[in-house]
This record gives structure tokens, sequence and C-alpha cells, in this order.
């Protein structure tokens, strides 16, 4: 998605290099914008005309351009949706595959989260365990000392990921439609043999945070 699809006509690229220097200056004047550009105020005019009339820039005298503020929050959500998970992701939770479910609400309660990933002896994704996972398990089973995680975990192809090229949006989308809240950032080792390496996690808290952050700033 790209900044002229949040405004009401499609953009020059003059005229989105002028919205990125008012976004970044405003309020700032047509003539230091002019000079940003290396053009004329004459040059500028019918841009700014446009920008101005369209809604996406407002003007006053002796102030100068800025961005209309309801036009500022649009491009903001752009700009909060397109992030990468490369940039937002935090570090993996962790467990051997062989752990027991027991070890799985130890390490859960540790580490303060929601979900935790089991890894094979070669750190390659093998399953996601949820609380919701956990508590099934334990209610009415008095074995979750010697009850291996490898039985109530989740496995390929069932696996919710998501890669760190996709963006928050992209993680959002998933978590909604698979209802889950926390997703797996993975490498791709082996196409073949559906093997991935876990880099990271996304969870609807990193995914709020984030936007808090672009959209307070």
């Amino acid at each position: 998605m790209k900044y002229e699809e949040v405004c009401s006509i499609k953009l020059s690229k003059r005229q989105e290099a002028i919205m990125e220097i008012v976004r970044k200056s405003g309020p700032i004047t047509g003539k230091r914008i002019a000079e940003q550009l290396s053009l004329s105020r004459a040059a500028l005019r019918p841009d700014l005309a446009i920008l101005t009339m369209a809604g996406n820039l407002e003007a006053r005298p002796r102030v100068g351009y800025f961005i209309n503020k309801d036009m500022r929050t649009s491009f903001q959500s752009v700009q909060a949706a397109r992030q990468k998970v490369s940039e937002y992701k935090a570090h993996p939770i962790v467990i051997q595959k062989s752990a027991t479910v027991y070890d799985a609400i130890v390490q859960l309660f540790l580490e303060d989260v929601g979900t935790i990933y089991a890894v094979d002896e070669n750190g390659h994704l093998a399953g996601v365990i949820s609380r919701k996972d956990l508590l099934r398990a334990t209610l009415g089973n008095k074995n979750h000392e010697e009850l291996p995680i490898s039985i109530i975990m989740t496995r390929m192809p069932n696996i919710v990921m998501i890669e760190q090229g996709e963006t928050l949006l992209d993680a959002a989308k998933k978590m909604i439609d698979f209802q889950v809240d926390s997703l797996p950032v993975v490498k791709e080792i082996d196409k073949g043999t559906h093997t991935y390496a876990v880099l990271g996690r996304i969870t609807k808290t990193t995914i709020t945070k984030a936007y808090l952050e672009i959209l307070g700033q």
C-alpha cells in the first residue's frame, strides 16, 4: 500500500516529494519547499494548489503549508501497517520438543509469555504450545511431569508462521484469521521438508506497541 492510496487523488512523484517534505518539516513555506526541490515557486504553485484543494495539505498565511490532521493520521496508520516484521520481532521463547508439559508450564511462567515454540535438536521449529494447550493438558491429568509436549503441541503443517519480510499488517491479519496470539518469525531452511529456523516472535502486544510508537511520533 502506497501513500497515495490513502489520498483522494493519485499523486505525482513531485507531489509525493512535496508531501514528504511537509510531513517532515511542516509548517513550511512554499519558498522553502521550492528550494528543497530546486524548483521555482511558480513551477511548484500548481502542485501546491492541487494538494491543498484535495485536502492533503492545509495552508495559512505567514505560516506555510502543513499536513491535514486527518491525512496525517491516515498516513501514519499506513506507515505503521507497512513496517516489516524484522524490525519489531522479539526474542523467541523456545523449548526442546523432548521436554515435558511441566517443563513448558514452568518456562511459560518464568518468561511471562502466552506461547512458546518447540524446537528439535537442530533448533528448527517443531511445534507451538499455547497457554490453552497447557491448560487442557493439565486438567484431570496428574502425569504432566511425564507427559511430553510433543503430544499436545501444534505441528506442521498447522503452525501459523510469518517471515521477516512480511509486514505488521500481514501479522495482524494472520492472528485474526487463525485466532492465535503469537506468530513464530521463521526462515525457511528446506522447502521440501518444511524445515524452518526460528528467528523471533510477533505477538498482539508487539503490534500494539509498534502502532502506538509510530502514531505517537
